[in-house]
């Protein structure tokens, strides 16, 4: 889930004890060392409350979990006096403490890290995460990777630039993906889904299960509803997937998978 920087912390931090997940993946992630509480983000085109550090706020909710943070830039915030603080942005992963953890990865797919002196609203870098963990109670061994795709305010449609990006991300799981994995991939790719990104993952024995189903809440204003894909190498083992409609605690509606 794309975690909207906890713009929407209340229902968030209420939802994530109860969500049952053995792995989150979550996007637009912000960690600001020494500080908590809230912060002003301002891009030049938007202008939203975040947490000062989600990541932190996330383990805290989670803490039987292993945590693991990316960034992909950084630049600046202001807290309630005003003060000016550099902010970290980029993806969290956390793995039930039950499970181990017997690989990781991580590869820039857009640009590299960044620190803005202003927040750029276009062409900011992105970074991919993947963990490779062993399933006891199933006897095998997953990869899961997961991303925040590139945003164009031109739009979703492919670019040279995305087609690079979905090169990479499949460059990173071939890569930490062995022979019998079962791989999951996810997150907030910025991409119609018709896009050509799926045909490079599926040059992997990728399937995406989201289709052209709303992955946006109620507090999206904008009329294309498509952002956030999940795509498993093994359908036949799916028991169960979900575009999670409620509770609301994003922008972002939970892709929410049962293996």
């Amino acid at each position: 889930m794309n975690a909207w920087g906890g713009t929407m912390f209340e229902p968030l931090a209420e939802w994530l004890p109860h969500c049952g997940a053995d792995v989150l993946c979550l996007q637009e992630v912000t960690r600001t060392p020494g500080l908590a509480g809230w912060t002003r983000f301002d891009d030049g085109e938007r202008t939203l409350p975040q947490r000062a550090n989600l990541f932190e706020d996330v383990r805290a909710a989670l803490p039987r979990h292993q945590a693991m943070f990316l960034a992909s830039d950084a630049g600046p915030v202001s807290d309630g006096g005003g003060s000016v603080h550099v902010q970290d942005f980029g993806l969290a992963t956390f793995v039930d403490e039950c499970i181990p953890v017997i690989g990781q990865a991580a590869a820039f797919v857009h640009s590299s890290f960044v620190e803005h002196h202003e927040w750029a609203i276009a062409d900011r870098p992105r970074i991919a995460h993947a963990v490779r963990f062993v399933d006891r109670d199933a006897g095998h061994i997953v990869t899961v990777a997961h991303l925040h795709g590139l945003r164009d305010p031109d739009g979703k449609a492919d670019t040279p630039a995305r087609r690079a990006q979905a090169e990479r991300l499949a460059s990173l799981v071939a890569d930490i993906r062995m022979a019998g994995d079962l791989a999951v991939v996810c997150g907030d790719f910025n991409v119609l889904p018709d896009s050509e990104t799926f045909a490079v993952l599926g040059a992997l024995g990728l399937v995406d299960l989201v289709g052209t189903t709303d992955t946006r809440a109620s507090r999206y204003p904008k009329p294309v509803r498509h952002a956030n894909y999940l795509l498993v190498s093994d359908p036949e083992a799916v028991k169960q997937f979900e575009v999670l409609q409620a509770p609301e605690v994003s922008d972002h509606r939970p892709l929410v998978l049962d293996l």
